[in-house]
């Protein structure tokens, strides 16, 4: 089989499987807006709520999203995808409700030794759950995947989460046949994961295809950094080089963004979608095992932030 023709099948391919994948991922969202009294989306700019954003496009326009955008803000979060969530958000005309971890730390409700430099990954947790008990939402929407972290891959597409916000892996239901029980007593609540199915290559493929906008920083770019435990921790004030370590210039980009403090880049000379997704292709390493500095502190650490009401 000849070149073109082999990369023809190779094509239709691809879009049946993605085809299948947002198909699925469009009921989900439309199944929380019919059964959820009051649901919200989660979006951080980053590109898996970039790509949940133009799957609730498809689910629901041309009326106005049946739920507002939330963004659970650290303080500590790279400018470039601030000002992405922000540019995209006035662009579709929905609201966004922001909940401020620095808000907490105000409050009182978040203690850290020291709030200027300490990560404050781990404390979103307390400000979602303050935002979903604010505003009263029964349901969160997020595009957390299964491919992403062994936490996530035991969980359900409609994670339940009792009055307290805990997440138990015990206590989920069962989704037989695409059928969910989204009934919750209140104060409980749901996090819905459309996306559950997705791997990393499916949501640069489906960029791809639907040619997303996405944050400067997802590309090659030129970056001091500190090689450290086998990462590479962006220079900044957050997270200074150490006595004795070295800075160095590094061609890299991001795998995903998230606070600071624990967010790395990869070293890639990947600047454009189609060279992501063939480096993508062939990584052996998952996108938070490269990037996500609290993640490497124990096998069981995102198990652990889950059950303290962690997205």
């Amino acid at each position: 089989m000849n070149t073109v023709v082999e990369n023809f099948f190779l094509d239709k391919a691809a879009n049946r499987h993605l085809d299948w994948l947002e198909s699925e991922a469009i009921h989900i969202m439309r199944e929380v807006a019919a059964e959820c009294s009051n649901p919200a989306l989660l979006f951080s700019g980053g590109k898996d709520s970039v790509v949940m954003l133009r799957l609730a496009e498809k689910a629901f326009r041309p009326g106005k999203f049946p739920f507002p955008l939330v963004h659970i803000d650290t303080g500590h979060n790279f400018a470039e995808v601030i000002a992405f969530r922000d540019k995209r958000v006035a662009e579709l005309g929905e609201r966004l409700i922001v909940g401020s971890v620095e808000d907490s730390i105000k409050r009182g409700t978040v203690r850290l030794r020291n709030p200027q430099t300490d990560s404050r990954n781990a404390a979103q947790a307390v400000t979602l759950l303050e935002t979903i008990a604010e505003h009263k939402f029964d349901a969160c929407i997020g595009g957390a995947r299964r491919d992403e972290e062994k936490a996530r891959a035991k969980e359900r597409i409609f994670s339940f989460r009792d009055e307290f916000g805990q997440w138990n892996p015990k206590a989920q239901r069962p989704e037989l046949w695409d059928l969910y029980n989204t009934r919750v007593h209140p104060g409980e609540n749901m996090r819905v994961f459309p996306i559950s199915n997705w791997t990393e290559l499916d949501v640069w493929q489906y960029i791809a295809r639907e040619k997303l906008e996405l944050p400067s920083i997802y590309f090659a770019h030129q970056r001091q950094v500190i090689p450290r435990n086998g990462l590479l921790v962006p220079l900044t004030d957050l997270t200074p080089a150490r006595e004795g370590e070295v800075v160095e210039i590094r061609e890299v980009r991001f795998r995903t963004v998230g606070d600071i403090s624990c967010t790395c880049p990869v070293a890639s000379d990947a600047a454009t979608v189609e060279a992501i997704i063939a480096e993508t292709a062939v990584t052996q390493i998952t996108e938070r095992g490269a990037t996500r500095m609290d993640d490497q502190t124990s096998e069981a650490s995102m198990e652990k932030r889950k059950k303290e009401g962690y997205f």
